[in-house]
């Protein structure tokens, strides 16, 4: 499979969002104008976006929502069951924890960790907060059913070590809501710092509310400066 744009997997997150809309209103055939239009993109970059997985409509005819629909969950791995773990169970923490979509696309919390007394053995959408000291030993005991992946919503100064503990732990996916850019662990090999081998292969995606905010005043004073997801991949 050749090298796929991040920007192409969010807007296939965007796609698929709405064929679930357009399933919901009983449209069976979509276009790639019409997804174009709804997702704020143009027709061609709808078209380019889906052809790296494969062939999925009829020239002249687009589109079988339920099918195109049942092809993006397959490719976007959400037709199996994620393991999650948060680490912070403030009121971020919670907040998320209690979010009623996850469960639609089979996002599955199996634990909840924080350092704070006061939370501990609290229930949070029947499951009990436990102290980060026991995040090790809870991943391993998963055995095959496995933590995928671990949430990250501890206060900034905070947050690299929550990401540690869980790459230390064997988390290969990690969703960061703290403002800050994580950093992998280094050691010095050959006069050279490398990424440590714990590291390796862990995926990082970050949730930075502030960071979108300040990015929709530049825009907001500048529209002009607009750049669209088709001309960053021209």
């Amino acid at each position: 499979m050749a090298d796929i744009p991040t920007a192409a997997i969010s807007r296939l997150v965007t796609y698929l969002r709405i064929l679930e809309a357009l399933e919901a209103q009983e449209i069976d055939r979509t276009s790639s104008s019409d997804l174009a239009e709804r997702a704020g993109v143009t027709a061609f970059q709808v078209r380019k976006d889906l052809a790296y997985f494969g062939r999925f409509g009829t020239r002249g005819m687009g589109y079988t929502v339920p099918l195109l629909k049942r092809e993006l969950v397959r490719v976007l791995g959400l037709n199996q069951t994620w393991n999650v773990v948060i680490v912070g169970m403030g009121r971020l923490g919670q907040a998320i924890a209690n979010y009623p979509g996850a469960s639609d696309y089979r996002f599955q919390y199996v634990g909840l960790f924080d350092v704070a007394p006061e939370l501990m053995g609290r229930e949070v959408r029947g499951l009990n907060i436990r102290h980060m000291d026991t995040l090790h030993d809870f991943v391993a005991g998963q055995g095959q059913a496995r933590v995928d992946m671990g949430f990250v919503a501890v206060p900034p100064d905070r947050a690299q070590d929550a990401a540690q503990a869980l790459v230390d732990a064997g988390v290969r996916g990690i969703l960061n809501f703290a403002p800050i850019v994580l950093q992998p662990r280094t050691s010095e090999a050959s006069g050279q710092q490398e990424i440590g081998d714990e590291w390796r292969g862990v995926i990082v995606e970050n949730v930075d509310f502030l960071a979108g905010m300040k990015r929709l005043a530049f825009y907001i004073l500048n529209p002009h400066l607009r750049v669209t997801d088709t001309e960053e991949n021209e």
